[in-house]
């Protein structure tokens, strides 16, 4: 079904992206997968002949005409745009600040929403679709995480309204509420220190009702299935071992 089919892939050097471009190549897809880092990004191409690098940051606005043109130089369409790329902090309101909030909305929401503009018209030759990765904290409350669920709040409330906005196009919108996977997020994106993640981890573990936090491959099939899927469209998907309920 993916033979010639072309996917863009924000943050698809690691973790939820990767796994996906993985997937999504070895059932014949061209994959492009962008992200800030060269090395970390042309080290995940080399992992598969479909895949190419383009280094581009998410939450530079200029990055989104740039990724477009990438795809189209390369395949001459673009079939799937996976916005998985993303951004968090703990946040107490307290310590809140402008800088802060834009950073994060930036490549939460601004981000997000130039790319799928930019690839719109791409989008609607071929009938393709969106798929947006969201939060279980997107609709969970959490203490300090109030910036990070407002930004995973909007991309569901975009993702619904993209759906009627794109259905005429035959453009299909969804989005996936991760829950905690094991990637280099607790680090690199929350900043946090070895003895905190592993407290963080130990907390996940406990809250999720099936005892285990995620693995990339766990989500990246739903995305897979998403892509795939021509009858479904405005749903946001909770993958996160039942964390939301808990």
């Amino acid at each position: 079904m993916f033979k010639d089919k072309v996917a863009i892939i924000t943050g698809g050097g690691g973790g939820i992206g990767l796994a996906t471009a993985q997937m999504l190549a070895a059932k014949g897809a061209n994959v492009l997968i962008t992200g800030r880092t060269k090395v970390k990004l042309e080290e995940a191409a080399a992992t598969h002949p479909n895949i190419k690098a383009f280094v581009a940051d998410a939450s530079d606005p200029e990055s989104a005409a740039k990724t477009v043109e990438a795809a189209l130089g390369y395949w001459g369409r673009i079939d799937i745009l996976v916005n998985n790329a993303g951004g968090g902090a703990i946040q107490p309101l307290e310590n809140a600040n402008a800088e802060s909030v834009n950073d994060i909305f930036a490549i939460n929401v601004t981000g997000p929403i130039l790319l799928a503009s930019a690839a719109l018209p791409s989008l609607a030759e071929t009938k393709g679709t969106i798929i947006n990765i969201s939060s279980t904290y997107g609709s969970k409350a959490g203490a300090g995480l109030s910036l990070y669920g407002a930004s995973k709040a909007a991309i569901e409330h975009l993702t619904r309204s993209w759906a009627l906005e794109l259905a005429p196009k035959g453009i299909r919108v969804n989005s996936i509420a991760s829950g905690p996977v094991e990637t280099a997020f607790l680090k690199e994106r929350l900043g946090l220190s070895d003895d905190q993640i592993n407290v963080v981890k130990e907390q996940e573990r406990n809250a999720i009702p099936l005892g285990r936090r995620g693995v990339p491959d766990d989500v990246a099939a739903w995305i897979v299935n998403l892509a795939e899927s021509d009858w479904v469209t405005g749903q946001i998907i909770a993958v996160d071992g039942g964390l939301v309920i808990s």
